[in-house]
């Protein structure tokens, strides 16, 4: 019957333990510590100030209860040898943090004991000492006890905090606690005469007469001769402590004390495997029903080396709760600080405050020149120097001063070169009028190789040449581009005089009658293109071909 009972709670086992495999498993190993569902009622006055922001800590969430059942290997380490035997149990736990949890335990277990050689001098053990005859008749100690013991333990979890990893399928831990047992120690005297004489024939009818355990035979002889004689009926009472320890039912019962280590191993985060180990203490010295060594000079001598009782278990454990998490040493107490670090969600982050000391608009930090109030500045924070004169915008009196009329004074006012001839021109002629009016005309500068596309400020300088034009429909100018040492200088200074007159006109609505095309002139800058009102018997072309067509740029 015991085999049965076992082999259907292995199967039961398996079966619960198959289906957590099935079950789906959430992934992560935190939780939402904004989720006011999971948070006890106890706990909501921080979880509120938590969510203000007024407290910098969640509060701590629900969490499962675990229930667990177990089985597995239970001996006694006393006076008489142990042999290897079953104790069951179960329990519910509860955790108190993410290291601390206490468990409720009981433990049932039944240990058994045999020792393999002869012993004569049980005179004080009442329970051979009415039946042989001490230093004539052998005896082998042997004992049943049943063991029942309920005790409160406090775990602490040793793995769980992570520095480097968000959860962990195992979980090792070691306990402590305490508790109180009963026990009740059996012997199997061999009392059954007829049994003696039917395995050893009648000349040894006295019970364990006909072993020679320990003196003439091997162990393994031994062993099968007395597991043929003894009949597992284990019928007779061990000695006890009498009315000088409390007894429960018949049952001695005695405080204890325990320690142990166990590891969890995770199926999903309902179910978990449990493997622990659990040593008992509980000052007593009769757990095996022996107490008594061989005498010494004819007395007999009372040991005080106590008995102890271990358990090695393998347990299935279910984790129990509609409304929670799961039990807190499944969970790492890093995660929640760790994932609002990398990605916050709940952290009040103040709002940035970015300097800037000359309140230009540029931050310090971007800001490359502490500029007076008002002045005008680039994206860097430097002064605006429109005409690139190196007279800042903010002092200089001619903001746009042709490149030929450069180097400037200390206003930004250029002085033009005479043209050859001038000196001979009358003031009053058209040339002369149409300088005065159109007054300077600014430079068109291109950086790099670009052909084609003008700048924002190029576009506003033309703009303002186009004003002036139409104000003065009687004059023209004269745009001029510069090198022509090589094909490609050519043609680079021909794309930009043209893409100046084509935005003049396309843009701006003058007619190209008006403009004098002027490309691959020397004296100038490269990347310039210059802008002059022309004389009034100034003559020109106003279209010109492109000089060598395959080398035009589109940009």
């Amino acid at each position: 019957m015991a085999s049965k009972k076992y082999s259907f709670l292995a199967g039961v086992f398996c079966l619960m333990a198959s289906y957590g495999f099935s079950q789906t498993t959430t992934t992560g190993s935190g939780y939402d510590a904004s989720d006011s569902s999971i948070i006890p009622s106890r706990s909501m006055p921080q979880h509120t100030e938590f969510m203000n922001g007024t407290y910098n800590f969640p509060a701590k969430p629900r969490n499962q209860w675990e229930v667990g059942v177990k089985g597995g290997l239970f001996t006694i380490s006393g006076d008489v040898t142990s042999v290897p035997s079953h104790g069951v149990g179960a329990h519910i736990r509860k955790a108190f943090g993410y290291l601390f949890s206490a468990r409720l335990n009981y433990m049932q277990g039944i240990g058994k004991g045999l020792n393999y050689n002869r012993s004569f001098n049980y005179h004080n053990n009442i329970a051979y000492a009415d039946r042989y005859r001490e230093g004539v008749d052998p005896v082998f100690y042997n004992y049943r006890t049943t063991m029942h013991d309920l005790s409160l333990e406090g775990i602490v979890t040793l793995n769980n905090i992570r520095f480097h990893k968000a959860k962990t399928g195992f979980n090792i831990y070691a306990l402590g606690g305490f508790g109180g047992m009963i026990y009740k120690a059996k012997v199997n005297a061999v009392n059954d005469q007829d049994n003696a004489a039917n395995v050893f024939g009648p000349n040894y009818a006295t019970g364990f007469a006909g072993i020679q355990g320990g003196v003439y035979k091997d162990r393994k002889a031994t062993k099968d001769d007395l597991k043929e004689l003894l009949d597992d009926t284990y019928e007779t009472e061990a000695e006890t402590h009498g009315n000088r320890r409390p007894t429960l039912r018949g049952n001695t019962f005695r405080p204890v004390a325990h320690i142990g280590a166990g590891v969890q191993f995770k199926i999903n985060n309902r179910i978990n495997l449990a493997l622990e180990d659990r040593f008992s203490i509980a000052k007593d010295d009769l757990l095996d029903g022996q107490r008594w060594a061989e005498q010494v000079n004819g007395q007999p001598v009372l040991t005080r080396d106590y008995d102890t009782y271990n358990h090695l278990t393998l347990g299935l454990n279910f984790n129990l709760g509609a409304k929670g998490t799961e039990p807190l040493w499944w969970m790492n107490p890093l995660d929640y600080a760790y994932s609002e670090i990398r990605n916050p969600r709940l952290m009040r982050l103040p709002k940035p405050v970015l300097p800037d000391t000359d309140g230009d608009g540029i931050t310090d930090q971007f800001d490359q020149e502490q500029t007076p109030a008002g002045v005008p500045v680039d994206s860097h924070g430097v002064s605006r120097d429109t005409d690139g004169d190196g007279v800042p915008d903010a002092r200089d009196k001619e903001l746009i001063t042709p490149t030929n009329c450069q180097p400037v004074d200390a206003d930004g006012v250029g002085k033009c070169p005479c043209p050859e001839g001038c000196a001979a021109a009358v003031d009053s002629s058209a040339a002369g009028a149409c300088a005065a009016s159109l007054g300077a005309l600014p430079s068109v500068t291109f950086s790099g190789n670009t052909s084609v596309a003008l700048s924002a400020d190029a576009r506003s300088m033309l703009a303002s040449v186009a004003a002036r034009l139409r104000n003065n429909p009687d004059c023209r100018i004269v745009v001029t581009g510069y090198c022509a040492s090589s094909k490609s200088e050519q043609q680079r200074s021909w794309d930009r005089v043209n893409a100046v007159i084509n935005y003049l006109v396309e843009r701006e609505g003058i007619s190209a009658d008006r403009m004098f095309f002027n490309y691959g002139q020397e004296g100038g800058d490269c990347n310039t293109v210059d802008l002059r009102a022309a004389t009034g018997d100034e003559q020109g072309q106003t279209t010109v071909p492109a000089p060598h067509p395959n080398l035009r740029r589109g940009k």
